[in-house]
């Protein structure tokens, strides 16, 4: 329970921050009973210092056998052949950036059958090591097998930081291997960065009100995911090779429990892919129906490019849930970015802001998403976009 030092001189303020009603007075001395929690809501506001939380744990660990930046590059299938998932690349090149800030090696890791083919084109991206694990065991994705391999080798080498791609895989393998390893993991970052040495992980929280920095300063690797898109692919350079470093990881026999029997993908077209489509096209609340959202669509196949859809536009039914762009849905990264009646909540910019080009069109002049975007168009999407529509058939 808290701690209260010889300093406490009864002037109540605890009593009154205590949630839990487990401070009181006593002889002009504040008191804890068995209710405290340790929330420390009192000791910020002591004005004398004399409230503190106890010390726990064990004695700080030494960090310092800790080095590399390292990068789960996950391998994709799509039932006809497989291949680097481009959130791999992504996360390469802003590994490179944090390791040359640590000063410390970048590596890959690669799990998977005949993994020996991308080699070359993951070397380019500044990758320094390779770590890789090939094997008929590994053709499939398997949670028990995967982390399994993981662990060991994050045990056996000690890295600094791993980084894991914000994919169905990525979110399924990284809550695993942390807790296997007992450190923080921290889910879709939008932001990385290092300072005094430790990992600067940037996301959204509290509904994405504010944009949140947590560090993992007395454990060691530490692990965040990064959803697709929200980082830039590095210039690559042709010719750099990287070290490799085959291991041979049996697979537990647990494994086993679970088997893959047959797998069944639907044909998805490039300009139904919104984080591929070159062009996307999103409408929001102030499309109001589904004749707005056939303007969206008609622009959109003049453009060659996707069609998406607010928070505020989904719930409305106006378009199916996997369409959603921001914080709870895609990330984007299209060349061109036109958003039709879209206000511009944090929580829908954090999923379009690294657009190259962005388009915004709201009747609102002081909407928060004409903020980011290069331009502007103030008037009602629903009389502005059938003049677009008109002048691109000219």
């Amino acid at each position: 329970m808290i701690q209260i030092s010889e300093k406490c001189v009864g002037c109540g303020k605890c009593v009154a921050a205590c949630p839990f009603g487990a401070l009181s007075l006593a002889n002009r001395k504040a008191v804890v009973s068995n209710a405290c929690t340790m929330c420390g809501s009192c000791v910020s506001v002591c004005p004398m210092g004399a409230l503190s939380l106890p010390v726990t744990g064990a004695a700080k660990k030494d960090l310092s056998a800790y080095k590399g930046v390292w990068v789960f590059v996950e391998v994709g299938d799509n039932g006809r052949t497989q291949f680097i998932r481009p959130v791999g690349y992504e996360l390469l090149s802003k590994g490179r950036e944090l390791a040359n800030q640590l000063g410390e090696e970048l590596c890959a890791v690669l799990i998977g059958n005949q993994v020996e083919a991308y080699f070359p084109e993951l070397s380019t991206y500044g990758t320094d090591k390779i770590y890789a694990v090939s094997s008929p065991s590994y053709q499939q994705y398997n949670t028990l097998a995967y982390a399994n391999a993981l662990v060991t080798l994050i045990k056996k080498y000690n890295p600094s930081i791993v980084l894991f791609p914000s994919t169905y895989v990525g979110r399924d393998l990284s809550p695993r291997i942390s807790s296997e390893l007992f450190v923080g993991l921290t889910a879709d970052c939008t932001g990385l960065s290092i300072k005094e040495g430790n990992l600067i992980q940037t996301r959204p929280a509290f509904g994405g009100n504010i944009m949140a920095d947590i560090k993992c300063p007395d454990y060691r690797p530490q692990m965040a995911t990064v959803r697709p898109n929200v980082f830039k692919k590095a210039v690559t350079t042709p010719g750099r090779m990287a070290i490799i470093v085959k291991e041979t990881i049996p697979v537990p026999v647990e494994a086993g429990k679970v088997r893959v029997l047959e797998t069944h993908m639907d044909p998805v077209s490039t300009q139904e892919k919104l984080d591929e489509a070159p062009v996307v096209i999103a409408g929001g609340r102030g499309m109001k129906d589904k004749a707005g959202f056939d303007l969206l669509d008609a622009l959109a196949a003049r453009l060659g490019g996707a069609v998406g859809a607010s928070r505020a536009a989904i719930d409305l039914g106006l378009k199916d849930k996997e369409k959603q762009i921001g914080q709870s849905g895609v990330t984007v990264s299209s060349k061109l970015y036109v958003a039709c009646g879209i206000s511009g909540a944090v929580q829908h910019i954090v999923g379009m802001e690294h657009c190259d080009v962005i388009v915004g069109i709201n009747k609102d002049a002081n909407a928060p998403i004409f903020n980011v975007c290069k331009y502007g168009l103030v008037g009602d999407a629903k009389q502005i976009l059938p003049r677009i529509l008109e002048q691109l058939k000219k």
